[in-house]
């Protein structure tokens, strides 16, 4: 199951990567508000027909309705999500998809540290365990600082927005490192990521709109600008999609892993966000070779120090620590704890194993691509100059990646 872990944070890192893209459109006068939102909209729609077409309605209700209080946390979750989005949104408007995307990646810190402190990850751990988690931490804390230094002493093309936009990228990585806190409870209680996104878009949606309502300039200027972006909110639509996929891997990766380990390994998303930056959009083209060199070198020392993080397997005394957590969820709620560990461990009950889905599962998934093949209509590519070689090679790469953490999620667990 580690393996598969890690195969899952590759991937995620690879679909999150290229997920932000999209919002590059905020160069073409959009506000990040609305921006945020139809990506919201797109992740809604997405989330509520993956898990239906892998697993059906009725899967994810009888899970839901087996563990209610879990309800509440993955509303948290989205609620959590929507708001650490917004401010990437500003971020990449500030200072852009290369710098920013670094920045916010130091989640894995936050989450990290509750962890630690929340759910017992790292005790009893070996030292050889301890010490790649430390000098991973210090390596990414030394590349944030590396990366922010970069904006301030390079092109000078941001101006006044650049502490703005730093600031914005490092709260949505507090945001998002206490995301992951509802994420880690799901699963020690047993539950399948399909189920726990079902109700997570439900928080995100709802806060999104909240925010674009009472900050974006009021519900008649937020319409009056979707309605002018109507050309371009196809490809939001589409990055939200990218992002369920990556999440998706994300939170496998999260309930094989734990926090410390799979978190770092998807925020590998930091290579693919470089090279959506700067190679389709061309962010570097300007840069002077000091900017370059800082950009390259904090890059790669963060993807050097993650992956430091993600190899430290847990030791049986570590697993051990884990399992003390486990039953102390399982006691609190009423859980089973025997079928919950086997939760734990990618495998599921005869009873839930043998649901089928329902012919509205297929209406559910149909209507959803409907929604796409509208929005699709009218659509033009955004005035943004864009290499689209690159573009296409990174496409492929996404096919793969999904293609081969699908394949295994499929052979080892059947989405479980």
């Amino acid at each position: 199951m580690h393996l598969l872990g890690v195969v899952c944070g590759i991937a995620a890192g690879i679909w999150l990567g290229a997920s932000e893209a999209p919002t590059k459109l905020v160069d073409v006068g959009l506000s990040p508000f609305a921006i945020s939102l139809c990506m919201v909209a797109g992740v809604f729609t997405a989330r509520w027909s993956f898990p239906t077409l892998l697993r059906g309605t009725g899967y994810v209700y009888h899970d839901l309705r087996a563990k209610p209080h879990l309800i509440v946390w993955a509303i948290l979750a989205g609620a959590l999500w929507a708001v650490a989005n917004t401010l990437t949104v500003y971020a990449i408007r500030d200072v852009g998809l290369t710098i920013a995307f670094p920045l916010w990646n130091t989640n894995c810190l936050v989450g990290l540290l509750w962890g630690r402190l929340l759910f017992r990850e790292l005790q009893g751990a070996s030292r050889a365990n301890i010490a790649k988690v430390l000098l991973g931490t210090c390596a990414i804390i030394v590349s944030a600082i590396m990366l922010g230094f970069s904006v301030l002493s390079g092109t000078g093309g941001h101006g006044a927005r650049v502490i703005p936009g730093l600031l914005a990228a490092l709260g949505a990585s507090f945001m998002w490192g206490t995301m992951y806190v509802p994420y880690r409870k799901a699963y020690l209680s047993g539950m399948n990521p399909l189920s726990f996104v079902t109700a997570f878009t439900v928080g995100e949606l709802c806060t999104m709109f909240l925010l674009a309502t009472t900050l974006g300039g009021g519900f008649h200027h937020l319409a009056a600008e979707l309605h002018s972006a109507r050309p371009v909110i196809f490809w939001l639509f589409l990055g939200g999609f990218c992002w369920v996929i990556g999440d998706l891997f994300q939170q496998y990766a999260t309930k094989y892993l734990g926090i410390g380990r799979g978190i770092p390994l998807s925020n590998t998303n930091q290579l693919w966000g470089l090279a959506w930056g700067a190679l389709v959009f061309g962010e570097l083209a300007h840069a002077n070779l000091q900017h370059k060199l800082l950009v390259v070198a904090g890059s790669t020392i963060m993807i050097l120090g993650a992956l430091a993080i993600s190899t430290a397997a847990a030791s049986a005394e570590e697993m051990e620590s884990t399992a003390l957590a486990l039953r102390r969820e399982t006691d609190r709620y009423a859980l089973n704890y025997d079928d919950t560990l086997l939760a734990m461990s990618g495998i599921e009950d005869d009873h839930r194993a043998g649901m089928k889905k329902q012919w509205w599962d297929y209406l559910i998934v149909a209507g959803a691509v409907a929604i796409f093949a509208v929005l699709l209509r009218g659509t033009h590519i955004p005035s943004l100059e864009m290499n689209f070689h690159w573009m296409f090679a990174l496409a492929v790469l996404l096919v793969l990646s999904l293609a081969a953490g699908a394949g295994m999620l499929w052979r080892k667990t059947r989405f479980y």
